[in-house]
């Protein structure tokens, strides 16, 4: 089958995404044809809200199916849904974060992985970084699960936080629809090159941060 190559994909993202990791693939291909650009809103949604979801995964393998698979599927629509649920998810993080904050960790952090070592790190992160945080971390794993929920434990302004917010959903949407697509029309059956193409801007999104 063509979608097997993207099994490579889904597996290499098990270290920071242990959660997304237990849902097959077979479950995005089902849910992708079954609801389309709402599957890939809802997904993308759950991750930002601060749960280990394979949002991004669905980008990428929406906008790679609608240059191969499920041409029906427009691109134009697939990346103004997923930024529309990159801000949706962000600004429900965000809320949890600010009125929960650490005692959600605390006592539920275990049923989705987290720890509340894990969050100490990333708030020393947080404080350190501030806004870059929220604008790039859509383009780093962790952080783009993370960020919003930190913003809101930091009582970071909620309008500065939508600003970034939105503005990093948005490129995030576009750089990852359009990498997707794009790859789809080139390489047809190589998605494990789009994977390592997106990790690849996930590290410069990183390096960027720091640098910044």
């Amino acid at each position: 089958m063509r979608w097997l190559p993207i099994v490579k994909v889904y597996m290499l993202k098990w270290h920071t995404d242990p959660l997304a990791a237990l849902i097959s693939l077979q479950i995005l291909q089902d849910a992708l044809r079954t609801w389309g650009y709402l599957a890939v809103m809802a997904f993308i949604m759950i991750e930002s809200s601060g749960i280990p979801f394979p949002g991004e995964t669905m980008l990428l393998l929406a906008s790679f199916s609608a240059a191969t698979l499920v041409p029906e599927l427009n691109i134009g629509l697939i990346i103004a849904f997923a930024a529309l649920g990159a801000i949706l998810g962000d600004n429900i993080g965000y809320y949890i974060g600010r009125t929960g904050g650490r005692s959600i960790i605390e006592r539920y952090g275990r049923y989705v992985f987290l720890k509340p070592q894990h969050l100490k790190r990333a708030e020393k992160f947080f404080e350190k970084h501030g806004n870059k945080t929220v604008f790039f971390g859509r383009f780093i794993a962790i952080l783009r699960t993370w960020s919003a929920f930190l913003a809101g434990v930091n009582h970071m302004h909620w309008r500065v936080f939508l600003l970034y917010n939105a503005a990093g959903g948005i490129l995030w949407a576009i750089i990852y629809g359009t990498l997707g697509f794009v790859a789809g029309r080139v390489f047809h059956d190589n998605f494990p090159l789009v994977e390592q193409i997106a990790r690849a801007t996930s590290w410069i999104g990183a390096a960027v941060i720091v640098i910044l």
